[in-house]
């Protein structure tokens, strides 16, 4: 990427987009083996952090789309990670809720993805870890407000 022009790599965007590239890129390597995708991790995350939730309140908070949503918690549910149940204030759809094997595959995929973080910062400090992560956020909140 060196050879980019300087006028590309001078741009926030290219770099975000390239490093998130290269993000994506480690993250697959290391979850194909293990037989588990990213949005696996983020439902069974945001299940474990918030408790029982429909198919679409879990797509909303992890900004997975409906149909991918669906798809990834048929796969969790399957692997006897999540339980779907019907939702007693509206049968037409159902709760999803977090089985104890879901629980340990979430801590499993959670060490793995360590990892992933720790090779993808590997040259900034501990400090300047902190400060990348909190102006990020920043960034991220931002454009979810608008």
């Amino acid at each position: 990427m060196e050879s980019a022009p300087a006028r590309l790599r001078g741009k926030p965007s290219w770099l975000i987009s390239k490093t998130s590239l290269h993000a994506q890129r480690l993250i697959g390597e290391v979850l194909t083996p293990v037989d588990a995708r990213g949005y696996h991790f983020a439902i069974l995350a945001a299940l474990e952090e918030f408790g029982p939730a429909s198919q679409i309140a879990l797509g909303q908070r992890c900004g997975i789309d409906r149909s991918d949503t669906h798809a990834t918690v048929n796969e969790l549910a399957d692997q006897g990670l999540v339980e779907r149940a019907p939702d007693q204030a509206d049968r037409r759809r159902n709760i999803i809720t977090l089985t104890s094997a879901g629980r340990r595959r979430l801590e499993e995929l959670d060490s793995i993805l360590a990892g992933v973080q720790e090779e993808l910062l590997r040259p900034l400090s501990e400090a300047e870890r902190t400060q990348l992560l909190e102006l990020l956020r920043r960034v991220f909140d931002h454009v979810v407000r608008r």
